[in-house]
């Protein structure tokens, strides 16, 4: 593919082997150059070996969410780099500690909802691309936003406000031609650093249930942006 200014680009913040890379490669495939950020830059070259060998005009960038300054100078880079973002992805995530919701205590409750903070910093830092665009921002968030799970813990706290957020955003900033929206996901992703963790402890068939796909999952991403008719989309394996 021939690479231009004109071509529009995504930048997913927070690739891994599961959801997204899948999410990296459903918009290849659409034409899209593609700008990967994570912490774990030991993968990148893997990542990018896969997506050049589908012709795709790809590179990476080194992104800690928790290190203040880091995602501004990753949009910066990923700017420099492509001349623009189109498409913005955030599935970067923070440990939270989880346990029964009756025991979460205010220190806890901190804690978790800091984590949530790098999510508006990469939305501040994008949306003078996704304005200049016409853009998307597709958040991931968790299944406790819209059902009770009372053993989330924090985690509850974070998909609640991950959510909120983006539709809030939504609001905000449709009538200027920007999209935001969610994907809320219950289940375990097939091919990502957890389900390969506890594929080393559970037995399969205990799993299965439970189980998505990341290529469908990323095909329901691409919906999103592509029809922009949703706000969110809810993907449940669990109930």
């Amino acid at each position: 593919m021939t690479s231009t200014t004109a071509t529009p680009v995504l930048f997913v913040l927070g690739v891994g082997p599961g959801l997204g890379m899948s999410v990296a490669r459903a918009f290849a495939h659409r034409g899209y150059r593609i700008a990967l950020g994570s912490r774990s830059t030991d993968r990148h070259r893997g990542y990018l070996g896969e997506l050049r060998e589908l012709g795709v005009d790809a590179a990476a960038f080194e992104v800690d969410v928790l290190r203040s300054g880091s995602i501004a100078a990753a949009v910066s880079a990923v700017r420099e780099r492509f001349g623009r973002i189109d498409v913005a992805y955030y599935g970067a995530a923070a440990p939270v500690a989880m346990g029964p919701i009756a025991e979460l205590d205010p220190q806890g409750a901190a804690e978790a909802m800091g984590t949530v903070t790098p999510a508006v910093e990469f939305a501040q830092a994008v949306l003078p691309e996704l304005r200049a665009h016409s853009g998307g921002l597709v958040f991931v968030g968790g299944l406790s936003a819209v059902l009770p799970m009372p053993d989330a813990g924090g985690l509850s706290l974070v998909a609640a406000a991950y959510r909120s957020y983006a539709r809030n955003l939504h609001a905000a900033l449709a009538s200027e031609g920007v999209y935001v929206g969610i994907l809320t996901v219950g289940g375990m992703i097939a091919g990502g650093d957890i389900a390969n963790a506890m594929a080393a402890s559970t037995p399969a068939e205990e799993l299965a249930p439970i189980t998505l796909q990341p290529d469908d999952l990323a095909e329901t991403v691409w919906r999103l942006v592509a029809d922009r008719a949703h706000h969110e989309a809810v993907v449940d394996a669990m109930s």
